[in-house]
């Protein structure tokens, strides 16, 4: 039977889920992760750009953080013509592929305007018209406008957001699924760190920052200003990184990672290389299952942003595998999810107060 802890844990994260947080837009998002967090942490702030971060045990001179990134990718109106179609560009790494019919809700000061992706009918697609796929350039969004003075009237305005509203659901009571897995998912595990010290009394001998970082979709720029904002002694970062046993990966280009097998750990000139082995250690110990990466250069995490701040801080990354990323039906496994968690707590435990990871 589900305590009230779990309960609220599962009513936190649909709510997470629900709620849109498209990059440079995620205050709402935010205001319901500090509220969950609240009940774990002794302090909290949010900087200038919304950064959120809980704090635990707070005061001690050697601080470590654990990461994740709150926002999600989105579109912009980039045009509108005379008839009332919307043309769009990117905010973040949105799949223009996967855009046609696609339902979207169009940010207003007013509220949601809601519209559609259309597409060419397959009827209409003939003779050089066949060849026709989707591009930024040509996808379109249709609110049910016969002009461009309606489409103002609804409060859409070039630069308008426009999110997907796709929601989080099971699939085959195995699989989370939905839109901004990348990485809510990630600041879901951070939360439920934060609760398992919290319920198990741990006592920590520095004090933790539980970061909520903001726009690391457009280049980690949340996590560039926190990290000097805090200046960490250690950080412990969490994302997804890609499931590569579904159809049209080459494994041996994107590496051999299955969702199911645990949280992976990327090797990767950012990731400190006694982090590491701690949180390997950990992981051995526990007999916490997990799989590894190689990344070329950059690991195209936070896990750079934080490394190369502040004169170099010890970092490390650990990702949930996922299927299908950046579009609305992204998947990962239960199993890895609390994977992920476990193996950030036990590596925590493991950190002691003035840990000197320098190699010699």
């Amino acid at each position: 039977m589900a305590s009230a802890a779990d309960k609220k844990a599962e009513k936190f994260l649909h709510d997470y889920f629900s709620n849109a947080a498209p990059t440079g837009y995620e205050s709402s998002g935010q205001r319901i992760w500090l509220d969950y967090m609240a009940d774990y942490s002794d302090e909290w702030f949010i900087d200038n750009y919304g950064s959120a971060c809980a704090i635990i045990n707070p005061g001690q001179d050697y601080k470590v953080v654990i990461e994740a990134h709150a926002d999600e990718i989105s579109w912009y109106v980039n045009y509108i013509t005379d008839k009332g179609f919307i043309y769009v560009v990117r905010n973040g790494g949105s799949d223009h592929i996967i855009a046609p019919s696609k339902k979207v809700n169009i940010h207003t000061k007013n509220g949601f305007v809601e519209g559609v992706f259309g597409w060419p009918a397959i009827h209409t697609r003939r003779g050089e018209k066949a060849k026709l796929s989707p591009k930024t350039e040509n996808i379109f969004i249709d609110v049910g406008a016969t002009s461009k003075q309606e489409v103002l009237d609804m409060g859409i305005h070039i630069g308008s957001v426009i999110t997907y509203p796709d929601e989080l659901w099971m699939l085959n009571d195995r699989y989370y699924c939905g839109r901004a897995l990348d990485n809510k998912m990630g600041g879901y595990c951070i939360s439920q760190v934060a609760r398992k010290l919290t319920e198990n009394k741990d006592k920590l001998p520095y004090s933790l920052y539980v970061v909520n970082a903001v726009q690391e979709e457009i280049g980690l720029r949340g996590a560039q200003m926190i990290a000097e904002t805090i200046q960490p002694d250690v950080a412990i970062v969490t994302d997804v990184t890609h499931d590569t046993h579904t159809p049209m990966i080459d494994l041996k280009i994107q590496g051999d990672i299955k969702c199911g097998l645990g949280p992976c750990l990327a090797h990767a000139p950012a990731v400190q290389t006694k982090l590491l082995e701690l949180i390997i250690a950990a992981a051995e110990d526990k007999k916490i299952d997990f799989q590894h990466r190689a990344t070329s250069r950059s690991t195209g995490t936070d896990t750079d942003a934080f490394a190369y701040s502040n004169q170099g801080v010890p970092s490390a990354l650990i990702s949930l595998p996922l299927r299908y990323m950046h579009t609305t039906v992204e998947m990962a496994d239960k199993k890895d999810v609390v994977g992920v968690t476990d193996l950030i707590y036990e590596s925590l435990l493991r950190i002691e107060n003035g840990h000197d990871f320098r190699y010699f």
